[in-house]
């Protein structure tokens, strides 16, 4: 399979490095978080920043907005988590059950909870009930950087800085199994759309490929970057994924065959000058979203080439 990547839109008016991006209400929209303290929301339609912002009191690392509640909320440095109910235009809870900085937040569904991680070693299930805590869980004493969530939302995966993936069952959110990932920290884990396998990616610069129906076997191991890879992401279709790495580039491989197909960095692409922190595959226009921390976030087109033979 050969590729088109072509930047798109450029995204600039973050003050600060940008560690955090978000799916909004509708399909043209995003929201991004930033260590500025601002969360902002972008229009894929127009290229724009759109009339909004939540000022936040710390940096913010993690955001995730919630639908059914029209809730967007915002995890900080601080520890502290905001919930902002969007139909009120109001901040109606600050949840500080964490010590260390939130880098992750994920919402589930079918137990009606968001479920974040934290520096501090430890994760957290909040109802939507009642915006209240029902657990914390510690599992390490290094960083939970990334929760990731199965596609029948009954399994979650936290990506932990001693390495390890502890994987969660959500119905009686308990632990079930534990995998030495990576030499160093497990940054980032991701399902793969067809339920075979979970990716992950570490500290370490590799990304290695693990059977999920034969107890999380270790099954490939790729040293995809030169540096800490921070984020995974597949395309809408599933068959493209791509990553993103302190070293500067994203990358963007084969879902099926597991091949790099495109590298994208500042002398090729004029792509990002720092960190690229975040990803996000967009379903409008299948625009992939990079952050970085050179303040930056670019919408890129992502095209398949069509051979025609004659």
């Amino acid at each position: 399979m050969t590729i088109n990547v072509n930047k798109a839109i450029n995204f600039s008016g973050h003050g600060a490095g940008v560690f955090a991006l978000a799916q909004a209400g509708e399909p043209h929209l995003f929201y991004s978080g930033s260590s500025d303290k601002v969360i902002a929301l972008w229009n894929l339609e127009s290229g724009s920043n759109e009339k909004f912002n939540a000022q936040m009191p710390s940096y913010i690392y993690a955001i995730t907005y919630i639908k059914e509640k029209n809730y967007l909320i915002g995890g900080t440095f601080a520890g502290t988590i905001h919930v902002i109910d969007l139909s009120k235009k109001e901040e109606v809870k600050i949840l500080q059950q964490h010590t260390g900085a939130i880098f992750d937040i994920k919402y589930l569904p079918k137990q009606n909870m968001f479920v974040s991680a934290s520096a501090d070693g430890s994760i957290s299930f909040t109802s939507l009930d009642d915006l209240v805590c029902k657990k914390i869980v510690k599992l390490c004493e290094e960083k939970v950087r990334n929760i990731t969530l199965n596609k029948e939302n009954t399994e979650a995966i936290f990506s932990c800085g001693d390495g390890t993936m502890r994987v969660f069952d959500l119905n009686t959110l308990s632990e079930i199994n534990k995998i030495d990932a990576h030499k160093l920290s497990a940054n980032i884990a991701v399902y793969h759309p067809n339920g075979n396998y979970i990716i992950s990616g570490g500290r370490d610069a590799m990304m290695r490929i693990w059977d999920v129906k034969n107890n999380l076997i270790l099954v490939a191991e790729i040293a995809a970057h030169n540096w800490a890879l921070y984020d995974i992401v597949f395309s809408p279709d599933g068959k493209l994924f791509a990553t993103a790495s302190r070293d500067k580039s994203l990358k963007i491989w084969d879902s099926e065959s597991f091949e790099l197909l495109r590298v994208i960095n500042k002398e090729k692409d004029e792509s990002h000058r720092s960190s690229v922190n975040k990803l996000l595959w967009s379903n409008y226009n299948n625009l992939l979203i990079s952050a970085s921390d050179d303040r930056s976030i670019i919408a890129w087109s992502v095209e398949k080439e069509i051979n025609i033979t004659t």
